[in-house]
């Protein structure tokens, strides 16, 4: 998914269309401009970070608005949750809505900041944890898909358990 989209540009301020879109939002449009958004560069655009150190949906959980908070949502939709269903992670996925729930619901604005800081810090370990399970899969899937040769020139299937102890995923990981 993302790779026949564009790679956005990015100003002198480490800004992506997404930062300036979610730092100047302006009238009921919005959802339709990021949904063009969305369409046409790649999701993990949405956790490049600025010169100022932020994500572009950091300037929605600032700038509070019913608007916003509809935006965060779609944004976190392609940015956070099609990722963690891709991996299969059931209890992450519903572990990170709950936290983005409880951001949404937030009043008060300093809480709302913590819990939006929590949720993130929580998917970058999500991240971090499935990472190297994800590459070991694909190198199961490549040693599965090439078979091994054992003349030189005759290629035989191999079984799972076998494609995992001479994948190299071992060495990687």
């Amino acid at each position: 998914e993302g790779q026949d989209k564009l790679e956005p540009p990015v100003d002198e301020f480490g800004m992506t269309p997404f930062h300036v879109f979610c730092s100047t939002i302006i009238g009921p449009i919005s959802g339709e401009l990021l949904k063009v958004l969305l369409d046409t560069y790649p999701y993990h655009v949405l956790g490049w970070k600025d010169s100022n150190g932020k994500l572009a949906m950091d300037y929605l959980v600032t700038n509070w608005t019913e608007t916003t908070a509809s935006l965060l949502q779609m944004a976190l939709q392609s940015w956070m949750f099609s990722r963690l269903e891709r991996w299969g992670a059931t209890s992450w996925m519903n572990a990170m809505q709950s936290k983005v729930q409880a951001t949404l619901e937030e009043d008060d604005k300093e809480r709302r900041l913590t819990l939006w800081t929590e949720a993130k810090s929580s998917f970058a370990q999500y991240e971090t944890m499935a990472a190297p399970s994800i590459l070991e899969m694909a190198l199961w899937k490549r040693e599965i898909e090439s078979g091994r040769s054992n003349n030189g020139a005759k290629r035989q299937a191999l079984d799972r358990g076998e494609c995992r102890c001479v994948c190299g995923s071992n060495v990687v990981i």
